[in-house]
């Protein structure tokens, strides 16, 4: 089995030391490295090239945000998760609009982690359940029209709708219902929609509608 290669960046060493206890409980995870600040994180990526990088945000010299951006500059490609207490919404939108893949609260559940790990390894995204419910929230109070959307995108008006409806978090069954037509309609949609934005599941698609800044009509 070949495994995730990550790479923990931390301020504290016990926090570290934690972390690699619990994800090297799993057979397909491996910690490469550690890093204490973003500068030692930004050496250590380009040396040891990791598959997925768990990125605090509060720390010396250079804090993970600033890290994060630099890290993204580099490599837009690299799999960065952010791990933080703050459930602060400024955090998250920030993170979101550098690039981040993945946000995750350190007082999360092991598996949520594991599973960020593994989701955002396969190319998909994970943003912890309640703060996506914060994310829909900030979403649907944006102003917004469909003929604003971003030109390069070629969504029918139908398309646009199951999209805000995903951004407010319903999921196919619930959306069939709002716009009247069947399920079956709702997943060729959604299926069409992911092609069209590039995007591989619904938290994915929950951010772009944020980047676009949508709301539903």
């Amino acid at each position: 089995m070949e495994k995730i290669k990550l790479l923990l960046v931390d301020d504290h060493s016990l926090v570290r030391q934690g972390l690699k206890q619990i994800l090297e409980l799993e057979e397909d995870l491996e910690i490469i490295g550690q890093a204490g600040d973003g500068e030692e994180a930004i050496a250590k990526v380009q040396t040891l090239k990791p598959d997925v990088v768990l990125l605090d945000i509060n720390m010396p010299r250079l804090n993970g945000i600033q890290a994060l951006r630099r890290l993204k500059d580099m490599n837009k490609t690299i799999k960065i998760i952010m791990l933080t207490f703050h459930e602060d919404q400024e955090y998250l939108f920030e993170t979101l609009n550098l690039g981040a893949n993945g946000y995750v609260l350190k007082d999360a559940e092991s598996e949520s982690l594991i599973k960020a790990i593994r989701d955002v390894h396969k190319g998909s995204s994970y943003i912890h359940p309640s703060l996506a419910t914060i994310l829909a929230s900030e979403i649907s109070k944006r102003d917004f029209s469909y003929s604003k959307l971003n030109s390069s995108v070629k969504l029918t008006r139908r398309e646009y709708e199951v999209l805000t409806l995903i951004a407010d978090g319903l999921n196919n069954k619930e959306i069939a219902s709002s716009l009247f037509i069947s399920e079956k309609t709702v997943k060729n949609h959604v299926s069409n929609i992911f092609k069209k934005i590039n995007v591989n599941d619904r938290t994915q698609a929950a951010i772009y509608a944020y980047k676009q800044n949508i709301k539903k009509i």
